[in-house]
């Protein structure tokens, strides 16, 4: 390696993961070189979480960062840990800071039917990383209260009323910026040119008239004038439905598509399409921002559950792929930018190495209580890593 990438570690079940794989996957077959930021919940708070910013301004600096999955406080855990305060979702901090788009696609294996009989091919869900509810302002509102929004602009001040509150309750204000939506719109449209694919976005322009109105009436904007007519030469379709609508879609289709969501729909969504095709631990996730800088990561959380075991000293048995194909797209990609064959190509082997331990039935238990055939050995992470060592060896 000539350039490091940015190495963002973090919290819980998945932090063990996380150097399991790089002393078994990664140490022996790599020159490894990272720029470390621990953003464990303790260290987080020890910095008053100016480490998450750095690690972004890293990320923008190096232009490429592998993460690991971290926890996003609510009370309990701001008891539990002795927090300060409660601290902000770090893949929400990271995805502002880059305003990028992040895809997510499952990872199959010809041992796991999706629970959805009609799928046959991926389903990559594109999702809008800025803004929303992860952005959102919101305040407990006594009772006789009045909640208004008020835009104040070189034109003077506007009151948009809310609610009269004649109990208590609560408010909430989320924003967007059209040039983040509009760089979000490119993404995807580039995205699905550059797979071949057809691309679906969907809203809820019909209750959402305005805000939810100014992504789709950006989006076909956006494709009229610039992309109409190269993704007619490419055979696929743009095509935009209301939320409900596609969601009832994409259970009815056979897959093979890009779905793109706003911020909060794309959370949701991609869980449930990574669980539809097997399992949480099983789809990739990269942040791909304007100017082209990457950050790869699990799409999914701590496994808190898993690691109070492992704290127990008790047997865990926690799926480490997602996490494996994190470390594996952002070695492939630093090595397509620093013109590194050798190290693209050990990217492709550690994925290769992976999925061939799934197909000869060495697996987790979260995919061996699933999958199909008598040999089907459900082990331990650390067997499973083992495993998978084996296999790369060979392949190296």
């Amino acid at each position: 390696m000539t350039t490091p990438l940015v190495e963002i570690d973090g919290d819980e079940m998945t932090r063990v993961l996380w150097q399991m794989i790089k002393d078994e996957l990664l140490l022996p077959f790599v020159e490894l070189k990272t720029e470390y930021y621990d953003l464990g919940l303790p260290n987080r708070d020890a910095t008053d979480d100016a480490v998450t910013v750095a690690s972004a301004e890293a990320i923008k600096r190096l232009g490429v960062g592998v993460k690991c999955a971290t926890i996003t406080p609510n009370a309990q855990r701001m008891t539990e840990y002795s927090l300060k305060k409660l601290y902000k979702s770090p893949n929400a901090t990271i995805r502002a800071a880059l305003d990028g788009t992040v895809f997510r696609a499952p990872i199959l294996t010809s041992r796991v039917a999706p629970s959805v009989r009609t799928w046959q091919k991926p389903i990559v869900i594109a999702r809008h990383a800025y803004g929303d509810v992860y952005r959102g302002v919101e305040a407990l509102v006594p009772e006789n209260a009045k909640a208004e929004l008020v835009v104040t602009s070189p034109q003077g001040t506007k009151a948009y009323p809310i609610a009269d509150f004649d109990a208590p309750g609560v408010v909430m204000a989320m924003h967007n910026r059209d040039d983040s939506i509009a760089s979000f719109a490119r993404a995807c449209f580039n995205y699905a040119l550059d797979c071949g694919q057809d691309l679906w976005f969907s809203t809820k322009d019909t209750i959402s008239k305005t805000y939810d109105g100014r992504f789709k009436d950006l989006f076909q904007e956006i494709f009229d004038a610039e992309y109409a007519e190269a993704f007619k030469q490419k055979g696929i379709e743009y095509f935009y439905t209301l939320i409900d609508d596609a969601v009832a879609r994409v259970i009815r289709s056979s897959g093979g598509f890009i779905w793109a969501c706003k911020n909060y729909d794309g959370d949701v969504m991609s869980d449930m399409v990574a669980t539809a095709f097997g399992s949480l631990a099983m789809m990739t996730s990269v942040l791909v921002s304007p100017d082209g800088k990457y950050e790869y990561e699990a799409a999914h959380g701590t496994v808190t559950r898993h690691y109070y075991r492992f704290l127990k000293g008790e047997e865990t048995s926690t799926n480490p792929v997602a996490t494996i194909f994190a470390w594996s797209g952002a070695l492939k990609k630093r090595g397509e930018l620093d013109n590194l064959p050798e190290l693209t190509a050990f990217g492709e082997k550690l994925e290769a190495a992976t999925l061939l331990t799934l197909e000869q039935g060495v697996m987790t238990k979260d995919l061996a209580s699933i999958a199909s055939g008598e040999d089907v050995l459900a082990v331990n992470s650390q067997a499973f890593i083992r495993a998978i060592a084996e296999r790369l060896t060979a392949a190296c």
